[in-house]
């Protein structure tokens, strides 16, 4: 790709998908129940450009190729990677991970993205898929979703017109299958675990609890660690057991317990003390936990 066409796309704004707006020759969407998306993208030979967009917890992307012809190079941490699509080529990525890709040739793409709560997956989960090794369902055929996606074309192209449970019943095919495929690859081969250095975790499990108040973001953690967000949110999970936010909850709910046991607090105090947005969600996720409110819990524990 010419230095000079990745320079000018760099400073065009980028659409939802981070390519090129300018570069589109077709650009359809449809927003679909439970917060999905689809999207029909084409760009000819001629306007090949650039895809790029930054972590975000928005979901899963799934990818379907239209036409033969299409390649692309990824852009990972510390390599990068060449993909070929034909006609029915898949791909899916994590929006929990960055995206960058240097398109080699002209594309027309299917494309659904899926909330995680689509998926049937704990949105707190940095991975939900088992994605680790994304490249393994890059540039693989499928012809399940090829002919899913060929059936959503013409609601793409008139949406005006589309039966809303239609769509529902073929985005909701898509997501089984996308989640069958997943899952299958993360079962083969065994995946090596991830665990983070005992100094890295008691770095981030400190950096947590000095926050009980507040807000910490998990990309401000994995900087202190040395990691990407999505590596380290994956790697607290494997050495803990849980998501940096569920470690962060149980922290709360141990100090909001304490606190109970001093009759002046009121409950709006602790939900303030603890870090929760008000005293209903900290009624709500206390409930959720510990199996009574704390009112309740703070009369049958402190009476």
């Amino acid at each position: 790709m010419p230095v000079a066409a990745t320079r000018a796309d760099a400073v065009q704004p980028r659409d939802a998908l981070g390519c090129p707006a300018h570069r589109l020759l077709r650009n359809e969407q449809l927003s679909l129940d439970g917060g999905l998306q689809a999207y029909r993208k084409t760009v000819c030979d001629e306007q090949v450009g650039s895809v790029e967009t930054p972590p975000s917890g928005r979901g899963i992307l799934l990818g379907v190729s239209l036409a033969d012809g299409h390649s692309r190079r990824i852009i990972h941490s510390h390599h990068a990677t060449t993909h070929h699509f034909a006609c029915g080529s898949i791909y899916v990525r994590d929006f929990n991970e960055r995206y960058r890709a240097d398109m080699k040739s002209g594309f027309d793409f299917l494309l659904v993205e899926f909330p995680y709560a689509a998926l049937e997956q704990d949105a707190d989960r940095a991975v939900p898929l088992g994605l680790g090794a994304p490249n393994r369902l890059t540039g693989v055929r499928d012809d399940v979703l090829h002919h899913l996606a060929l059936a959503l074309l013409p609601a793409l192209a008139h949406p005006q017109a589309a039966s809303r449970l239609f769509l529902d019943h073929v985005t909701g095919a898509m997501a089984a299958h996308v989640l069958a495929r997943c899952q299958a690859q993360r079962a083969d081969p065994p995946r090596r675990r991830r665990l983070l250095p005992r100094t890295l975790e008691l770095r981030a499990k400190e950096m947590l609890a000095a926050r009980l108040d507040g807000e910490l973001s998990a990309q401000e953690i994995a900087d202190a660690c040395g990691m990407s967000r999505s590596y380290f949110i994956h790697a607290f999970r494997e050495t803990t057991g849980q998501t940096p936010h569920q470690w962060l909850v149980a922290q709360r709910l141990a100090r909001a317990r304490t606190l109970l046991a001093r009759p002046a607090l009121t409950l709006a105090d602790i939900a303030a003390a603890c870090g929760f947005a008000d005293q209903s969600h900290f009624s709500r996720v206390f409930t959720q936990h510990m199996g009574l409110p704390p009112g309740r819990w703070r009369r049958t524990y402190h009476h």
